[in-house]
């Protein structure tokens, strides 16, 4: 079908921003027509907030920062009953890519950047989100929205995926992927997320999924891929049958923990599973030089 361009769709808010004050810079409205969103939001620098909304907006953007301060780039069209958004942000006084990630790897003096963008969704349709954040810090509050696929790439960014209130995705979610490159990733109460299927893909940098939950999960599958970073996982409680299925060499380091038992070659799971176990949690990780650690908590 023939894309539709929505130019009502866009509002830019053009009022001055006294320093330090937060004010709306974009607003998308809701309209009927569109029963579901695809969000492609890609913040190459800076820190970035996502929240959820009760505001009817499929789209709402604040800053601290005027709106001249920082590069942004804005598309919007109707794909039939879907409304594709895409949005780039990039502070255009920040300092060097170069610069920042030389930071990263070393360290140094520099104070952190406390320019930021808040992002809030509506809780009243769905989305499929694609995020990419370059360098800077994220932060993604997924309670309560409505997730069916969502794809989040960071390159040299930290990203914190939680749900605050503990209030679980309102649809199941087909697809929970991430990648790292040489940044951080932690996603935290994957069992609420409701995704058949969790894929981790970590190059240099280090990611942390926590599937921590006495609850059933949705999910059934694992795919991991690690390089040369380290994967940290948190296994649900004892009451979820876990099969855990490696393929590593011998640059690798993999930490098991204590109620992981071997039971083949490169296979592990824990005393509630059996071979006719049902909602079995099945990781299946292909480790290359990088590290991965299983632990386990009881709160």
């Amino acid at each position: 079908m023939r894309a539709i361009f929505l130019p009502v769709l866009f509002h830019l808010s053009l009022s001055i921003v006294v320093l330090g004050q937060v004010s709306k810079q974009f607003s998308v409205e809701n309209v009927s027509s569109c029963d579901k969103i695809q969000l492609h939001l890609k913040a190459k620098t800076g820190n970035c907030f996502v929240k959820p909304s009760e505001n009817t907006d499929l789209l709402d953007i604040y800053s601290n920062q005027n709106l001249e301060d920082y590069n942004h780039s804005f598309s919007n069209e109707a794909k039939g009953k879907t409304c594709v958004l895409k949005l780039g942000l990039e502070q255009e006084h920040s300092k060097g890519v170069g610069k920042k990630i030389s930071y990263k790897v070393f360290g140094g003096n520099d104070e952190p950047d406390n320019k930021f963008w808040k992002v809030y969704l509506t809780e009243s349709k769905p989305y499929d989100l694609f995020l990419d954040y370059g360098l800077g810090n994220a932060n993604i509050d997924l309670s309560g929205l409505s997730i069916s696929k969502m794809k989040i790439n960071t390159g040299s960014a930290d990203v914190n995926i939680f749900y605050g209130n503990a209030t679980e995705n309102k649809i199941e979610m087909d697809t929970f992927f991430v990648k790292v490159d040489m940044g951080s990733l932690s996603a935290k109460q994957l069992n609420l997320s409701r995704s058949k299927v969790v894929m981790a893909d970590v190059g240099f940098g280090n990611m942390t999924l926590d599937f921590f939950s006495d609850k059933p999960f949705a999910t059934h599958e694992v795919k991991g891929s690690v390089g040369a970073g380290n994967l940290i996982i948190y296994l649900p409680t004892e009451a979820t049958p876990v099969l855990v299925k490696m393929s590593d060499s011998w640059l690798c380091s993999v930490h098991l923990s204590k109620g992981l038992k071997k039971i083949g070659q490169n296979t592990y799971c824990n005393s509630s599973y059996s071979n006719d176990s049902k909602n079995v949690l099945t990781f299946n990780l292909d480790v290359s030089v990088g590290k991965v650690v299983f632990k386990e908590r009881t709160h």
